[in-house]
């Protein structure tokens, strides 16, 4: 056997290792993810075989009784998390745009990097600053002023009505939106600056404005990587425990106003977790935590399809 036939056996080989070990960490990927699936129902079993699917709607929960529904913690993070995407996407959207287009050089890369070490700052330190700084200002300043303009207006008398406590669900989705800011803007950015240079360069020629090179160039080329953003943000706010738990109020109750206290399910199991004594609380609680797993899911399925349904259309 000459060098040459020994070298090819050899990357052959070599090969085989490559493609079986990225092989063996994708199925690894996917094992992990039915594992979690399969202990999360194990947990939730004695939950599920009680309440079933009846679960999802109810609103008692009463630790005493041993009667446990979902639907204000699950109510409670998806009103919060659509909160911080209706202020977040669009600030996020403004600084990608003011980075990338409009300013100066010599101020993109340290205000890039202002932005992005808000990503660092623990989620408790949001928290702690929203219960001890932010909910006070919040509640002297800004929630009156709000019921007082909202009066008697359609839909926002009633979103905007309530004593100002500070704490509540319109102040969580505000610290949310704080916190999902870095992560949005940053892949905005990012997605932004890979326009090539000569369709801008061409759109400007033509005589747009800067309004209409964004909006009829930049977003259609960057559109996926733009969503994919949103998503992430999306992530970040269904997922968030620690800032949330402090300033959402961590009440199971109606809520009919954004200013009444409220909880989510990642401040229920927070808050719960470690005094739960029951199987069948313990259970409640892993169920809404594998219903947080399901609608994370629901919601990163939904956002694949939009995306796939928007690249047809761009075919067609």
């Amino acid at each position: 056997m000459n060098s040459q036939e020994k070298r090819m056996r050899q990357q052959v080989l070599q090969d085989r290792i490559f493609r079986g070990t990225t092989r063996f960490f994708a199925f690894f990927v996917l094992a992990l993810l039915a594992g979690i699936l399969i202990s999360l129902l194990i947990g939730a079993w004695p939950a599920i075989q009680q309440f079933g699917l009846g679960f999802i709607v109810g609103t008692e929960w009463n630790p005493v009784t041993g009667q446990f529904g979902g639907w204000n913690s699950i109510r409670g993070t998806l009103l919060s998390s659509f909160i911080a995407l209706l202020i977040g996407v669009p600030v996020s959207f403004g600084i990608a745009i003011f980075l990338t287009e409009l300013s100066p050089v010599w101020l993109r890369r340290p205000l890039g990097i202002a932005i992005e070490l808000l990503a660092g700052v623990p989620s408790i330190i949001y928290g702690m600053w929203g219960l001890f700084v932010f909910a006070p200002w919040f509640a002297d300043n800004v929630q009156p002023w709000l019921t007082e303009h909202t009066a008697g207006v359609p839909i926002l008398g009633g979103l905007f009505d309530g004593p100002p406590m500070g704490i509540g669900m319109l102040t969580a989705g505000l610290i949310l939106s704080v916190m999902v800011i870095p992560y949005v803007s940053s892949v905005m950015r990012d997605v932004f600056e890979v326009v090539p240079a000569m369709l801008k360069e061409s759109a400007y020629g033509l005589g747009g404005t800067t309004w209409e090179v964004v909006w009829r160039v930049v977003l259609p080329y960057t559109r996926s990587g733009v969503m994919g953003g949103v998503m992430l943000g999306l992530g970040r706010a269904l997922g968030e425990t620690m800032a949330i738990t402090f300033v959402i109020g961590n009440a199971q109750q109606p809520i009919h106003s954004l200013f009444d206290p409220s909880t989510s399910i990642s401040a229920t199991l927070a808050n719960e977790f470690t005094e739960a004594t029951t199987a069948l609380h313990t259970g409640s609680l892993i169920y809404l935590g594998l219903l947080l797993f399901f609608i994370t899911f629901v919601v990163l399925t939904l956002s694949k399809l939009m995306l796939l349904r928007m690249q047809r259309a761009e075919g067609n």
